[in-house]
């Protein structure tokens, strides 16, 4: 396999043994990014000249460049870059230069890390189609009439296609999972508030954000563990009054795990190519001595937590509308029919609800929350989709609420998808991406590996199981 395909903890290795430099593989990723990214539009914003200053400083440092030892890495385009916009595609944001880093770059950069560019996202962060007027679209290198996903859709297109080494990507309604299954990665979507978020916000906005997380992204599940020791904990302000000690997991083999699965809900169906891949992924968990059980579920209507979820993910994001989308909100809402419960109504509602509605919801959640909580007494993870098929055809009409994909042969709303990323992560439960298997088309099948709040090593854990013993990253045909 080319170099650019290693996992970033293999990388790492190579560089601590000198057996590859850090401008030498620095360079070696620029150079693919020349011969491939001109037909993927992975990574529209690129730094190398900096980088590879600094690539030359980590090489003299050696063994004291520190623990990613002049990895070349990139990050999603919604994180502050010294010297770059961060833009979250919208036109008026693309003069304003950044004048620091994000605290996850930093976290990087102090480890030895080498940010050299940041990935394309959708505009404000808010669709499974990476395209935005700033910088376009993103295609997906398993083939490129799919969409990569999104929101970290360039993220996961640039981890496929061997374009960088590492990835860090920010997920409210499947952002990181969604992207990352669609394109055969691993991503992990953390326990609410465990990393900090600073310089990662538009321009003058500090207020932390309900049910958002920023995480890592990669082509092996070891480097999620990695990326994640190193962008978990609270800030300057915060770390003056508490730390973070996640709980580790220790088991070397799937024997003896509690493995519940939900493979398709009538909420949210799932397609059979899906389905089928997790309840194989199922069998073999068995085969290995764990506990499975698909009759094992939280103590809560899943329709029920869906009218939630989109309550509150809404809400979460109301703060991004001008004034003149507010006002056109507004209005949309005196035109609704009381009895519609569409998605675009409940949109319409969650964008413009009074905050006593928005607590009783998140009172609703933090019950939930608590249903997740006693499941867990009883299961280590529960296995579930991550979205309803592989990547489905991109450049598709209509807004997002009008858009259908095929389940079954049945059309479903793309946004039913969003039940699958919204029933775990609005309670803060931590969410690990895997790739798992390929569609009957050659696209890549994922698994969600869903656990207790905190569990997030046991998650990963899971999954680097799974890597293992079951399936692994393949690169994309024509890539390697």
């Amino acid at each position: 396999m080319d170099t650019a395909f290693w996992s970033a903890t293999r990388l790492i290795r190579a560089l601590k043994s000198k057996k590859i430099g850090a401008l030498e593989l620095l360079n070696h990723y620029a150079a693919r990014i020349k011969q491939y990214d001109g037909k993927l539009n992975s990574l529209p914003v690129l730094d190398l000249e900096v980088a590879r200053k600094r690539a030359k400083a980590l090489d003299r440092k050696g063994a004291k460049a520190g623990p990613l030892a002049g990895l070349p890495m990139t990050v999603k385009e919604s994180f502050d870059l010294k010297g770059h916009p961060t833009t979250w595609g919208l036109p008026e944001y693309a003069r304003q230069k950044a004048k620091t880093n994000a605290l996850a770059v930093e976290r990087y950069l102090a480890a030895g890390g080498n940010v050299f560019g940041k990935s394309n996202v959708p505009t404000l962060l808010a669709d499974w189609e990476t395209v935005n007027p700033v910088y376009g679209r993103t295609y997906n290198p398993w083939n490129r009439e799919r969409t990569s996903g999104g929101s970290s859709g360039g993220a996961a297109v640039a981890l496929a296609a061997g374009l960088t080494g590492m990835e860090t990507g920010s997920d409210i309604g499947g952002s990181i999972r969604n992207p990352a299954a669609y394109c055969g990665v691993y991503g992990h979507k953390p326990t609410w508030n465990i990393c900090a978020m600073n310089g990662h916000t538009l321009p003058g906005y500090v207020h932390p954000t309900d049910i958002t997380v920023i995480g890592p992204m990669g082509r092996s599940a070891m480097d999620l563990e990695l990326g994640l020791s190193l962008i978990a904990g609270p800030d300057e302000v915060d770390g003056a009054g508490w730390k973070l000690q996640l709980p580790k997991e220790e088991r070397k083999t799937l024997e003896g795990w509690r493995v519940a699965v939900i493979a398709s809900h009538p909420t949210a169906e799932t397609d059979a190519s899906v389905e089928n891949a997790i309840r194989r992924l199922a069998q073999f968990c068995s085969s290995k001595g764990a506990k499975v059980s698909e009759r094992a579920m939280p103590d809560f209507d899943f329709s029920e937590a869906h009218r939630v979820f989109i309550q509150l993910l809404r809400g979460a994001t109301s703060g991004r509308q001008t004034p003149k989308v507010f006002s056109q909100m507004l209005k949309a809402r005196g035109k609704l029919e009381s009895r519609d419960a569409g998605y675009y109504a409940q949109m319409v509602r969650a964008n413009t609800q009074p905050h006593k509605d928005w607590l009783i919801a998140s009172n609703r959640r933090h019950q939930m929350r608590l249903a997740w909580a006693e499941l867990f007494k009883d299961w280590d993870v529960v296995l579930c989709p991550n979205n309803a098929t592989a990547a489905y055809p991109h450049s598709m009409p209509g807004d997002r609420w009008e858009r259908m994909i095929t389940v079954n042969g049945k059309q479903q709303p793309v946004t039913t998808q969003m039940w699958w990323a919204g029933i775990a992560g609005m309670c803060y439960l931590p969410g690990t991406a895997a790739p798992i298997g390929q569609s009957g088309e050659g696209l890549p099948l994922s698994v969600q590996i869903v656990g207790p709040q905190y569990g997030d090593y046991s998650t990963i854990r899971f999954a680097q199981l799974l890597e293992r013993d079951y399936y692994a990253f393949a690169p994309p045909p024509g890539y390697a």
